[in-house]
């Protein structure tokens, strides 16, 4: 049987009502991820830290990393974790670093015991400001971390994953990552080329038995703004006099905009990566957006795949397509 054969036999029984007889059904235990490795790029703060934890209480072995260690919020997490008595390592990695990357997921399966079962690149950066005033220092940074720093870590886990013939790759996109803002800086352009990268990679480890799932989360009251801020305000004072005058009312805003009061509870992006990591394999979605609120990217993931199975179904790529989307 091939994996596109084999994911459609899964989903049909699912979709009859068998899903007791598929392997490892969230519902099973309330330990579901139990036995996994789950390896978290970001983890300082936000959704990264509360990942860790929640996963960790789930079952998992989690290898939280993060920058700059050592660092508080490392000891931070080291002692929630410790608490509770959860399987939590904490291990250096910046995304923008090729050395990092490669001696990170090194160590992050010496400590699961050899694959990484479960990555989530959770590691991202936000500027503001009109697109023109992005200068070549702002433009690389948040390419090479939010764009790179995934590729850079799918290449370091996916010769592991393939040669287990499993695993699953969590995206963290965003709402912007399909509509668009204006003043957002290049974040909906990095955001818009991480959809893409993991839509094609998505299809391309279907024969591997791989997943791929994009988590587009709106808004959270998370440190994402205050970095964000930090990042505009040294951007804006590098700006001429004549720059900031081509965009006096968004060039004002530049470091001053507050996401902190946001009432959504950013523990909605760990609980559905979680849920979506318990499915079984060929049965995960390829996106999910993530918000109690307003979810304007629904309608272009809906057409996008609609699109992508019309074009391609036909094709020599149509299996892979089709079992990605159907």
């Amino acid at each position: 049987m091939t994996e596109m054969e084999r994911r459609t036999v899964i989903k049909t029984a699912l979709a009859v009502g068998a899903a007791a007889t598929l392997p490892g059904p969230a519902t099973a235990s309330d330990k579901p991820l139990a036995g996994k490795s789950v390896l978290i790029t970001g983890a300082s703060s936000g959704f990264g830290y509360l990942g860790a934890l929640h996963y960790a209480r789930l079952g998992a072995k989690v290898i939280a990393s993060m920058r700059g260690l050592p660092r508080k919020e490392a000891d931070e997490l080291k002692a929630e974790a410790a608490k509770e008595k959860l399987d939590v390592h904490i291990i250096q990695i910046d995304v923008t670093s090729d050395e990092q990357v490669a001696t990170g997921v090194a160590e992050a399966e010496k400590i699961a015991g050899g694959l990484i079962d479960i990555l989530v690149n959770n590691a991202g950066v936000g500027y503001a400001g009109p697109i023109e005033l992005q200068d070549m220092a702002a433009t690389k940074l948040i390419f090479d971390t939010n764009v790179f720093g995934p590729h850079r870590m799918v290449r370091a886990v996916l010769p592991g994953m393939r040669k287990a013939k499993r695993g699953v790759i969590f995206n963290i996109s965003s709402q912007l990552g399909r509509v668009i803002v204006p003043s957002a800086g290049h974040y909906s352009p990095t955001k818009f080329a991480l959809e893409a990268m993991s839509e094609a990679m998505a299809y391309e480890l279907v024969p591997h038995n791989i997943d791929v799932c994009v988590i587009q989360p709106g808004g959270y009251p998370t440190k994402v703004w205050v970095n964000r801020n930090v990042l505009a305000k040294e951007l804006k004072e590098r700006l001429t006099a004549e720059e900031a005058a081509a965009y006096p009312a968004l060039v004002a805003q530049m470091g001053r905009e507050d996401g902190t009061t946001r009432s959504a509870d950013p523990m909605d992006v760990p609980r559905a990566i979680a849920e979506i990591a318990a499915m079984p394999a060929g049965t995960r979605p390829l996106r999910r957006a993530v918000h109690p609120g307003s979810k304007p990217q629904e309608s272009i993931n809906k057409v996008s795949a609609e699109t992508q199975v019309a074009w391609l179904g036909g094709s020599p790529f149509g299996p892979w397509v089709k079992a990605v989307h159907d």
